[in-house]
């Protein structure tokens, strides 16, 4: 049976995701709180702060602020896009 959550990121009940995606108190949030097709959204944003910022998540420093920019993606109101992003043409 689909687990379905009151997403706080879409605003509406979807879909959540099958178990907790990250480690932690922020881990349990997101899976108590996010559904699947916000994390999709999340992870395309990670993934464009990685490259952007040429991050690496073995560094704890990278991963404190990837932590950081996902608390603020799913629960206070965005993460932003880099200075200067142009987002790639099709």
């Amino acid at each position: 049976m689909t687990r379905m959550v009151q997403c706080v990121k879409l605003g509406k009940e979807a879909e959540g995701l099958e178990r907790q995606p990250y480690p932690g108190e922020l881990g349990k949030r997101v899976f108590e709180n996010v559904s699947k097709e916000a994390w999709q959204l999340w992870l395309r944003q990670q993934t464009m702060l990685i490259n952007e910022y040429r991050l690496s998540p073995v560094n704890p420093k990278h991963r404190e602020m990837l932590e950081q920019e996902m608390e603020k993606f799913f629960f206070s109101g965005g993460s932003s896009k880099p200075e200067g992003y142009v987002p790639p043409s099709a």
